[in-house]
C-alpha cells in the first residue's frame, strides 16, 4: 500500500488535470450518436414537452449549470440503452435544446463536464448521471453502490478519497427523469375547489401517505400505502369524522435513502432527504412511476379539496440527498457544486447549518429560483394550499447569520401565488443563533415549540408556576404580538412526526430506539414526558386509566388554546411506536397508524372526545379569535375579554402567577370578540370557563361569579372516559365545585 503522502500526490496529480472529458463506457462522452438536437429555449428550466417548429412535436430541455463545460443529454429507453446528445445551446448559463420526437414517458438524466478540483469546490464528473433539479417525474430507485459517488469512495486514505475522482458509470443505479405531459386541463382537474380555510378556522393534521393508510382495512390492498389510498373515501372519511381542516403531509417530494440506512436493511420512513423538488414521491403512486405518480397526486388532492380539507407539505429546501463530500452524486453535485451549496473557506467542505451534511446556498439566484420555482409549481400545478418549511432559519440566512429580511423571506413576501398560501416555520436550525422562535415576518405561522413544553410540563408536574402557560394557552402574545401578527401565528402542538407519540409521551420516560440499530444513541433525551409509574405498556388498569386520562388533558388543553392546534395522525386512536421518539426509519407497524384501535372502545372514546372538541372549536368563535386578548374591560360591568383565576375563585394577581399552582381558571369572554362577520354584524358567543388541574388529588375551586357568570354548564369533564351530552350538570356561580385529580373541565356560561 502506497504511503498517504504518495496518495496526496495521487490526488493533487488528478485535480491538476486540465479538465478534458473523461471516457465513460468506452465512449467518449460528447460524441452525438445521431440524435437531432435544436436550439430550443432556455426557458422554462427542465423537460417540456411542446410543439416545436413546424408543428413537430418534442421536448425542451433547459439545465442551469454555470461553471461546466458542456452538458450532454441522455436519452433511455425500456431496456436501460443509453442515447446521448450534447445541449449545444448556451444562454444566460443555461444549457438548452428542443429534442424533436422526445415524447412523455421518456426517461433521460445528464451528464456535465467540467474540472475536477475539489479544493475549490469543483466536483464535475461526466462519468456520473444526474437527476434534472426541475424533474416532474423520477423513475427508479435509489441504491447506492460504489458507482454513485463522484469521489473513490472506497480510497485507502478517506481524509482524501473526496478528491480522487471516480470514473465509473452511475447510470445503472440510478432513476431518471421522467418527461411528463403539462396539460393538465382535464375535467376531473378543472372542477376543483380550494377550501381556502381562514388560518384562524384551521385545524392540522400531520400525516405521512404511507403510514397513515398501510393498514387501513378499508382501503383496497393495492391502494394501501400510497396517494390514491390517502384519496380513498374510506380515508377521508376518517378525517372528515375528526373535523380536522388540513392535513399536513410528510415530504412528497422524491427522496433517497441514505447510505448508512441501507447498509443496516433500513429505509428513510420520513423522507426529509430530497433530491428531487417538482416530482412526488415516486414510492407512494399506485398508478406507475413514469409520470402516472403526477396524475395520482392531483387525484388526492382534488379528493381532498372535495371534502373541503386543505394539503400543506412539509417541505426540505435546506439540504439535499448529496449530504456533504463524503457523499453521493446524484444532481446539484455534479451539476455545479459551488453554485448550488454553501461551502466553507475550505472549499472541499460544506457548511452544515442542517445536521444532514450540506446546506443549499439559497443567496444564490439560480438556488432561489428552483425553490420559488417549485413552491410555485406545486400551488399552481399540483393544487396544493401550503407548505410548511423544515429548518427554515436555513433558508433565511443571509450569508452566515439569519436574516429576516433575507432574499428568501423577502422573494416570498412579494410572490403574488406565494404570498396567498398557508406558510409554516420551523423556526430553527442547527447553526449558531438558528432558534428564531416568534421572529418570522408577518405572513408566516411557526410550530411553536414553547407551547409543546409549557403544556407537556404542566400535565407532569414540572412548571414552577403557571406564568409560560397562560402565554401559551391565549396564543402566545408574547412572542406573536408584533407587526400586525395574530395569534393564529403560533400553531400549537404536544407531539410531532419527530418525538413520542401521545400515548408514548405519558407510557415512557425514556426513549427506546434500539430497532434503528444507532445503539439508542439517536433521538432526544429530553423528553418532557411522565410513564404515570410504570415504563412502557403495561396490564395494571389504574395506570392505564390514567395514562388514557392524561391524553385526553392533553388533547382537551390543545384543542381550547387561542392558535392553531396541530395533531398527529393516530395520537386520536392512541397510536404507539413502542417508546421510540425518532422512528425516520422505520416503514412497519412501528410507525404505521393501527386502525384496529378504533375496535376498542378506550380508544374509540378517545377518537369521540377529540372529534366532539373539534367541532366545539368550529362552533365557536371564542376559542378561534383572529385577535389577541386585551386583558381590558371594554364595558361598564368591569367583564373582560380574558380573566384568570385561582382555585379560590379570585382573579390572579402578580404574586399568583409567580407562586407554584396545579390549578389555572381561564374565562374565555363570546361577548368581546374582536372583529365582525362577512355582513358587518358583531360577533358574539357563548363565555367559557376551562378549569386545568394537574394535582394528584381532587381539588375545590370556586365558581366566578358576576359579573363573569350566574350559573354555569359542565360540557367537557375529562376526568371520565365516555363524555356526557348535553346539557351537562349546571353549578350556580360563587360556589365551590371540586375538581377531579388531573382533570380539564370545560364549563359553559348559562347565564
Amino acid at each position: 500500500m502506497s504511503s498517504a503522502a504518495e496518495q496526496e500526490a495521487v490526488a493533487g496529480e488528478r485535480a491538476a488535470e486540465d479538465g478534458r472529458p473523461a471516457a465513460v463506457n468506452g465512449t467518449h462522452p460528447l460524441r452525438v450518436p445521431g440524435v437531432p438536437v435544436w436550439p430550443g429555449a432556455p426557458m422554462p428550466l427542465g423537460a417540456r414537452f411542446r410543439v416545436g417548429p413546424d408543428g413537430v412535436a418534442g421536448t425542451n430541455f433547459a439545465l442551469w449549470a454555470g461553471g461546466a463545460e458542456a452538458v450532454e443529454l441522455c436519452l433511455f429507453d425500456e431496456a436501460g440503452k443509453e442515447t446521448r446528445a450534447r445541449l449545444g445551446e448556451l444562454t444566460h448559463e443555461i444549457w438548452h435544446g428542443f429534442v424533436p420526437g422526445v415524447m412523455p414517458g421518456q426517461r433521460y438524466g445528464y451528464r456535465v463536464h467540467g474540472r475536477w478540483d475539489p479544493w475549490t469546490g469543483g466536483r464535475w464528473n461526466p462519468a456520473k448521471l444526474l437527476l434534472d433539479p426541475y424533474a416532474r417525474a423520477v423513475d427508479g430507485d435509489f441504491s447506492l453502490p460504489p458507482e454513485v459517488y463522484g469521489h473513490v469512495r472506497d480510497w485507502p486514505q478517506q481524509q482524501v478519497a473526496d478528491t480522487v475522482r471516480d470514473e465509473r458509470d452511475s447510470a445503472p443505479y440510478v432513476p431518471k427523469g421522467v418527461v411528463v405531459h403539462d396539460d393538465h386541463a382535464d375535467d376531473e382537474w378543472l372542477d376543483d375547489r380550494r377550501p381556502k380555510t381562514p388560518w384562524a378556522d384551521s385545524v392540522i393534521y400531520e400525516v405521512h401517505v404511507r403510514g397513515f393508510t398501510r393498514l387501513h382495512p378499508g382501503i383496497p390492498e393495492e391502494l394501501r400505502g400510497t396517494y390514491a389510498g390517502l384519496a380513498h373515501p374510506a380515508a377521508i372519511e376518517h378525517l372528515v369524522k375528526l373535523g380536522v381542516t388540513a392535513v399536513e403531509l410528510l415530504p412528497v417530494h422524491q427522496f433517497a435513502h441514505e447510505d448508512h440506512l441501507l447498509r443496516r436493511g433500513l429505509k428513510n420512513y420520513w423522507g426529509y432527504n430530497s433530491i428531487g423538488y417538482f416530482a412526488p414521491h415516486a414510492a407512494y403512486a399506485a398508478s406507475g412511476t413514469t409520470g402516472q405518480q403526477v396524475g395520482e397526486f392531483r387525484r388526492m388532492v382534488r379528493a381532498l379539496h372535495a371534502a373541503g380539507i386543505e394539503v400543506i407539505l412539509d417541505v426540505v429546501y435546506n439540504h439535499t440527498a448529496e449530504a456533504g463530500e463524503l457523499g453521493p452524486t446524484l444532481s446539484l453535485k455534479g451539476i455545479d457544486n459551488r453554485g448550488y451549496y454553501r461551502l466553507q473557506a475550505d472549499a472541499r467542505r460544506y457548511a452544515d447549518y442542517t445536521g444532514c451534511g450540506n446546506t443549499l446556498h439559497v443567496v444564490q439566484p439560480h438556488v432561489l429560483r428552483l425553490i420559488t420555482d417549485s413552491l410555485r409549481y406545486w400551488v399552481t400545478e399540483m393544487g396544493v394550499d401550503g407548505f410548511r418549511f423544515d429548518l427554515a432559519a436555513a433558508l433565511a440566512r443571509s450569508m452566515h447569520d439569519v436574516d429576516m429580511l433575507s432574499p428568501f423571506l423577502a422573494v416570498i413576501a412579494q410572490d403574488p401565488v406565494l404570498r396567498r398560501v398557508k406558510l409554516i416555520a420551523e423556526p430553527w436550525d442547527v447553526g449558531s443563533g438558528g432558534y428564531q422562535v416568534g421572529a418570522f415576518p408577518p405572513l408566516w405561522t411557526e410550530w411553536n415549540d414553547r407551547y409543546r413544553n409549557a403544556v407537556r410540563d404542566f400535565w407532569r408536574g414540572a412548571l414552577p408556576d403557571v406564568r409560560d402557560l397562560g402565554y401559551r394557552l391565549s396564543g402566545s402574545s408574547d412572542l406573536y404580538a408584533w407587526g400586525g401578527r395574530r395569534p393564529y401565528a403560533s400553531v400549537n402542538f404536544i407531539t410531532a412526526h419527530d418525538g413520542f407519540t401521545l400515548r408514548d409521551l405519558v407510557s415512557y420516560e425514556r426513549k427506546h430506539n434500539e430497532a434503528n440499530g444507532e445503539g439508542n444513541r439517536d433521538g432526544t433525551d429530553d423528553n418532557r414526558s411522565w410513564n404515570c409509574g410504570t415504563e412502557g405498556e403495561t396490564d395494571d388498569e389504574r395506570v392505564r386509566a390514567l395514562r388514557r386520562r392524561q391524553l385526553r388533558n392533553l388533547l382537551t388543553t390543545l384543542l381550547l388554546s387561542t392558535g392553531v392546534p396541530m395533531l398527529v395522525a393516530g395520537d386520536e386512536l392512541g397510536r404507539t411506536q413502542r417508546g421510540s421518539n425518532n422512528a425516520y426509519c422505520q416503514d412497519n407497524e412501528i410507525s404505521w397508524v393501527d386502525w384496529s384501535l378504533l375496535e376498542d372502545p378506550a380508544w374509540k372514546a378517545l377518537f369521540d372526545l377529540t372529534s366532539r372538541l373539534i367541532d366545539l372549536r368550529h362552533r365557536h368563535p371564542v376559542l378561534r379569535r383572529r385577535a389577541f386578548f386585551s386583558g381590558r374591560a371594554h364595558s361598564a360591568d368591569g367583564l373582560r375579554d380574558l380573566a384568570w383565576f385561582t382555585a379560590r375563585g379570585s382573579e390572579m394577581t402578580e404574586q399568583d402567577w409567580y407562586a407554584p399552582a396545579a390549578t389555572l381558571g381561564m374565562y374565555l369572554s363570546g361577548r368581546d370578540i374582536p372583529g365582525r362577520d362577512e355582513r358587518g354584524a358583531p360577533i358574539v358567543d357563548d363565555s367559557f370557563l376551562a378549569v386545568l388541574h394537574a394535582g394528584d388529588r381532587p381539588a375545590d375551586f370556586v365558581l366566578p361569579g358576576p359579573p363573569w357568570a350566574q350559573r354555569y354548564e359542565v360540557v367537557v369533564d375529562t376526568s371520565r372516559e365516555e363524555q356526557g351530552e348535553s346539557p351537562g350538570v349546571v353549578h350556580r356561580a360563587g360556589v365551590a365545585i371540586t375538581v377531579p385529580a388531573r382533570a380539564v373541565l370545560l364549563l359553559r356560561v348559562v347565564d
